[in-house]
């Protein structure tokens, strides 16, 4: 941790005045003032490279003048520039009347019924929060008796980072050996090893678990809904700068803010990337 030189500080917050030298006798000649010191470079510093987000479901706003006969895998990089497949994400209100149904994209059984996309007034994203919220609290609990004991891990985006500012120094499998050597770490993967299955704590949202119980399922329920970034219809892209749960805030913020703003008749698309 960096030094701050200056004078200090009273309790209210202002500089105190420097304590005055006694004056110099009138025939003493004053003495020189210091000479300032050279400020060095740091000529070694490298710029700190900041890791590509992992984006696994991108959500896109389908234009108006867009047909539905567009609306398949292999037209996706014609109109959108991805490549990616259609992905059941999104939930299907009830009770969906015979001709809405057209509307819906990919519309499979169940209930609820999972579809791609379509208009915002036929996807049930309350429910689909609701539920991703539940299931964040459930694993919460899990999760919390696995590290019991076990001290606050740095997540992984930190040692990717210092690896991608300086591979040579610190190459990729001194970080991932360091990653995973921590007490935290070891707990979840010993969990996982012993209880395979979907729906266990994983290590790759191990600073989203730290963040606290609300906040997690906070997490869950937008990401349930904005998936891992969002292209607008007027071609704008949202996306998080990193994996970093800061930058992951950031990207929900705005794309559960342009979600709220959107027509109900506005047709949403969930392609897996």
């Amino acid at each position: 941790m960096s030094t701050v030189n200056g004078t200090p500080l009273t309790r209210h917050g202002s500089r105190v005045p420097a304590i005055p030298a006694p004056p110099a006798p009138a025939k003493t000649a004053p003495a020189p003032a210091p000479r300032p010191r050279p400020i060095r470079a740091a000529s070694n510093a490298r710029p700190t490279v900041t890791p590509a987000p992992t984006i696994a479901t991108m959500i896109i706003c389908l234009p108006d003048a867009l047909p539905a006969q567009a609306l398949t895998s292999h037209q996706l990089d014609t109109h959108f520039g991805v490549t990616g497949a259609l992905a059941p994400l999104f939930w299907a209100v009830a009770q969906l009347r015979l001709w809405q149904r057209q509307q819906v994209i990919g519309l499979r059984k169940g209930r609820p019924a999972p579809c791609a996309g379509g208009p915002v007034r036929l996807l049930d994203l309350h429910g689909m929060r609701h539920a991703a919220a539940v299931g964040a609290g459930i694993r919460y609990q899990v999760w919390q008796q696995v590290v019991h004991g076990t001290r606050a891990a740095t997540p992984w985006p930190v040692f990717e980072t210092r690896h991608l500012t300086d591979p040579d120094r610190y190459p990729l499998d001194t970080a991932i050996a360091e990653f995973h050597a921590q007490p935290r770490v070891h707990a979840m993967r010993l969990h996982a090893a012993a209880a395979p299955g979907p729906g266990q704590p994983s290590v790759g949202e191990l600073e989203m678990y730290q963040a606290g119980q609300m906040a997690y399922q906070h997490y869950r329920a937008a990401s349930a809904v904005a998936g891992d970034a969002m292209l607008t219809a007027d071609g704008r892209k949202l996306a998080p700068a990193s994996d970093a749960l800061a930058h992951r805030i950031t990207y929900l913020e705005q794309a559960l803010a342009h979600l709220d703003t959107l027509d109900p008749d506005q047709r949403l698309l969930a392609v897996a990337l």
